[in-house]
């Protein structure tokens, strides 16, 4: 849970150093999160997780043991990226996506997001490079949304410049498409981002929800 400080193989080798991120995809647009405090240092490793594909509309089942609520929906979500929690090391950033529940019932949520660089917050825009490879590093865990209340799941951005340009034929983007866990439906974040359009250079990696904002430093 947010809070808890965890060395865990999927926040890359930064060894004690920082970076700064990048500069800085249905219904609502949401905007990201203003930048006012330098990103952190992301635990070290020994070790990364490689993470696993998926399609960026394939839901994330919720087991019997879940706490029984209706699925957060898309329209009811306002989802943002928290500059100010952001994170980098070892040639990625590190950027909490947040969220919040605009409804007067609550909700639940359970796995991951699916994530991909897009260009225009409509159905019209064209996806970029590779959907969110989802990390295995943390288990999947049903989170019951209040209303008002907020979750997140952190989002890995590999840094495009490290990928020689042939193979990642950089471009600048400025939306994120976001299917929220268990929706068909995408909500659209507003954020900068260089990206590979190359799928060959997959720079995104996402973990799953947990309850709560997301806060640098902190895993899942």
């Amino acid at each position: 849970m947010a809070g808890i400080v965890v060395a865990t193989s999927w926040l890359a080798t930064a060894c004690g150093s920082s970076a700064s991120p990048q500069a800085g995809a249905s219904p609502s647009v949401t905007v990201s999160g203003s930048t006012s405090t330098a990103p952190s240092t992301v635990p070290s490793s020994s070790t990364t997780d490689p993470g696993t594909p998926a399609s960026p509309t394939e839901p994330s089942t919720v087991p019997p043991s879940a706490v029984g609520l209706v699925t957060c929906s898309t329209t009811s979500l306002v989802m943002t990226v928290d500059d100010s929690q952001a994170g980098g090391g070892a040639g990625s950033s590190y950027y909490p996506l947040n969220f919040t529940n605009t409804s007067d019932a609550a909700c639940e949520m359970y796995g991951f997001p699916g994530v991909s660089f897009v260009t225009a917050p409509t159905g019209q825009g064209q996806q970029v490079g590779v959907t969110a490879l989802r990390s295995g590093a943390f288990a999947k865990v049903a989170v019951r949304l209040a209303p008002g209340g907020t979750a997140h799941a952190w989002l890995k951005v590999a840094t495009a410049l490290n990928y020689p340009v042939s193979g990642c034929q950089p471009v600048t983007v400025h939306w994120l498409r976001v299917y929220p866990p268990g929706e068909t439906a995408a909500g659209y974040v507003s954020h900068t981002f260089t990206a590979c359009s190359s799928t060959s250079a997959p720079l995104l990696t996402v973990l799953p929800v947990r309850l709560g904002s997301g806060v640098a430093g902190s895993t899942p």
